[in-house]
């Protein structure tokens, strides 16, 4: 089985947050960055600055994360955010260059 990644974007302001799943994390990103998706809610409020993630050994375990996540409160996802990247930095080149794009 795949493994997986559940993911938090935001816009430059930080002030709207998208929760996704992926077994790609940086393809998924680059997406959200090119806005392959032009109508999806990511492309029209300009989320494309990963802020958050966290990875599992298989996509049904970030998949059951993700639901959990996005079933919880904002203030949950600001804690989240704040313990793994208090300074709210964009995390995406430090995975681009771990990962396989």
């Amino acid at each position: 089985m795949k493994q997986g990644f559940i993911y938090i974007v935001t816009n430059k302001c930080n002030n709207t947050l998208y929760v996704g799943v992926t077994s790609n994390l940086p393809k998924r990103i680059l997406e959200h960055i090119e806005k392959r998706y032009e109508n999806s809610f990511s492309a029209r409020y300009n989320l494309n600055k990963l802020v958050y993630y966290e990875q599992f050994q298989m996509i049904g375990d970030a998949i059951a994360r993700e639901k959990q996540l996005k079933a919880g409160s904002r203030a949950t996802k600001l804690n989240l955010i704040k313990e793994f990247n208090p300074l709210w930095n964009d995390l995406f080149d430090e995975i681009k260059d771990i990962m396989t794009i």
